[in-house]
C-alpha cells in the first residue's frame, strides 16, 4: 500500500526536515517546499497531494491561508493541517471540518496523529 501524499510548507529548514522525517516515519510520502509560492507551483505539477501541511507565516506573496485558499480551488475538499506560532493569525483562517491548527512549539506526533485523521489512517 502506498502512502498517502503530504505536502509540508515550512520556511524553517530544521523545523521541515523534522515534519518530514516524523511523516515519512508514519509511512506518508512527503513533499516539501519552504514558501506559499514554491508550494502553489508544486500543487500545479503533482497530482495525488491528500493533505497540505503549512505554516501560516511564509516569506513570498502567499501565506499559508493564501496558499489553502488557492489549493482548495483546484481540489476543494483537500485538508489543511496550519500551524503557527502566532494563535491570533487562525482567526484569519476561518476554517472547516477539513482544517486543524496547531499551535507552535508542538511535538511531531501531534502533527502525525493529525495527519492520520484527516487522511483516514
Amino acid at each position: 500500500m502506498s502512502g498517502s501524499r503530504i505536502l509540508i510548507v515550512e520556511d524553517e529548514f530544521l523545523i521541515r526536515l523534522t515534519l518530514a522525517e516524523a511523516l515519512t516515519d508514519e509511512g506518508f510520502e512527503v513533499s516539501e517546499a519552504a514558501s506559499g509560492d514554491e508550494a502553489l507551483a508544486l500543487l500545479e505539477e503533482e497530482d495525488g497531494i491528500e493533505l497540505l501541511l503549512t505554516d501560516i507565516q511564509l516569506p513570498g506573496t502567499l501565506d499559508g491561508i493564501g496558499l489553502a485558499r488557492a489549493a482548495r480551488k483546484r481540489a476543494p475538499d483537500l485538508p489543511v493541517i496550519y500551524v503557527t506560532g502566532r494563535p491570533d493569525a487562525l482567526e484569519a483562517a476561518g476554517g472547516s471540518g477539513r482544517d486543524v491548527f496547531i499551535s507552535k512549539p508542538y511535538l511531531p506526533s501531534e502533527v502525525c496523529a493529525a495527519a492520520r485523521r484527516l487522511t483516514g489512517r
